[in-house]
């Protein structure tokens, strides 16, 4: 199975999230995602997509040419996770919200979605990204919560795997 890591970054934070996520995958490499193509997206039978939301719910900015190229490309029989950089104490009416509009491209595109989290040991007020009891991917707080950034990106990436196959 093919995996194409892509990612926004400003300060970091995500791109180091995207890289651990590639070390744990394994035979891919994580790619900034305004680097990426339509058909970069296409070749891949699963895609891991990461970015943060800064302010009060907005996108990682390096997300916003690659948004329309991610919902148009066609993910039809594609796998999609999602994971979100968020301040869930300075910003806990809008952590994470980037989740949701990578997933609504996703979805748009034809994908199904992987890698739903519950929302345990997160201390947060709204998100648009939590549907049904459950974030539509994976939350990472680097400012609040660091130090458990390493395992539960680990046991999401088993998830992930097992729901992929």
């Amino acid at each position: 199975m093919k995996t194409g890591i892509f990612y926004g970054s400003t300060t970091g934070n995500t791109e180091n999230a995207a890289n651990l996520i590639c070390a744990l995958v394994g035979g891919s490499h994580a790619t900034p995602v305004g680097d990426a193509e339509k058909a970069d997206f296409e070749a891949c039978d699963l895609l891991i997509l990461g970015a943060s939301t800064w302010g009060l719910g907005d996108l990682q900015d390096d997300w916003a040419d690659s948004l329309n190229c991610l919902s148009g490309a066609n993910l039809g029989g594609k796998k999609v996770a999602l994971f979100g950089l968020g301040d869930q104490e300075s910003y806990p009416g809008t952590f994470v919200d980037g989740i949701k509009d990578l997933h609504d491209a996703a979805v748009r595109a034809g994908a199904s979605i992987v890698g739903l989290c519950s929302a345990d040991g997160y201390d947060f007020q709204d998100s648009t990204a939590f549907v049904d009891g459950q974030f539509l991917g994976l939350p990472l707080d680097e400012e609040n919560q660091s130090e458990l950034t390493e395992e539960r990106i680990q046991m999401w990436i088993d998830q992930v795997c097992r729901e992929a196959q």
